[in-house]
């Protein structure tokens, strides 16, 4: 069983930066891809951003494009989130999931482990 334990959140100003971290433990690393997720007060959870296994093929919803950043560090075994120009809309509990492959997690399914999350909160 894998365990995921995101880190990394907290108040920033629109405008500002964060980066999240999900540290993951138990099983192999490099044979899931990871993604990131959000559930936004009074929203459904969304997802944001996910990388591949091996080549780190990258996945993003359109509204975070060109503003966040995932990468993976295979040596570690975490995934980080890197989030720019950020925007009061972008308010949520982040989430890392682990799934067979980038591609479906970005269209909401085929996650398999979570993390329980961490909170971003972007004031105006």
């Amino acid at each position: 069983q894998v365990q995921l334990v995101e880190s990394g959140g907290g108040l920033v100003q629109a405008g500002g930066s964060l980066r999240l971290s999900c540290a993951t433990s138990g099983g192999t690393f490099s044979n899931y891809a990871v993604g990131w997720f959000r559930q936004g007060p009074g929203k459904e959870r969304e997802f944001v951003a996910a990388i591949g296994r091996g080549d780190g093929i990258r996945y993003y919803s359109d509204s975070v494009k060109g503003r966040f950043s995932i990468s993976r560090d295979n040596a570690k075994n975490t995934v980080n989130l890197q989030m720019n120009t950020l925007k009061p809309d972008d308010t949520a509990v982040y989430y890392c999931a682990t799934g067979s492959a980038a591609a479906t997690m970005s269209r909401g399914y085929g996650m398999e482990y979570w993390g329980k999350g961490t909170l971003v909160t972007v004031s105006s």
